[in-house]
């Protein structure tokens, strides 16, 4: 494979400044075309694979660095401002913990040892301290 840096929930890669890094795969469980967004007619969110976070199909100790920005909104909150929850991805309202601890139990478990874990987070609908319980 050659690629030694993985991002679980790329959405449209806001945060890399190279979007198609050779030594990265990019994955997220949706995918959609430019002109999907009203507000930014230019955004896509193309990722290299199609996959979820919660259940990563690579061996253990696969990759030297992971990146995790997973979705920080509940579905329920998300109705009136669909454009966030179509640029950020949305958290189920009643299963997100179980998710979110899935999500960083299959991260550690791809990561090498003595990898490297990078965890973005906004807390615009969940706190950290909410994480953490």
């Amino acid at each position: 494979m050659g690629k030694y840096i993985l991002d679980v929930c790329c959405g449209s890669k806001m945060m890399w400044v190279n979007k198609s890094h050779p030594n990265t795969i990019y994955l997220d469980n949706r995918e959609y075309d430019k002109g999907t967004s009203l507000r930014r007619p230019n955004r896509e969110l193309k990722p290299d694979m199609i996959m979820d976070f919660r259940d990563l199909k690579f061996p253990d100790k696969s990759f030297k660095l992971v990146v995790m920005d997973p979705p920080h909104l509940k579905g329920s909150e998300i109705t009136p401002i669909f454009e966030m929850g179509l640029t950020y991805g949305l958290l189920d309202k009643n299963t997100w913990k179980d998710d979110l601890k899935k999500g960083f139990d299959e991260c550690w478990r791809v990561l090498e040892d003595y990898g490297v874990l990078i965890f973005k987070w906004n807390e615009s609908s969940i706190k950290k301290k909410e994480i953490k319980q």
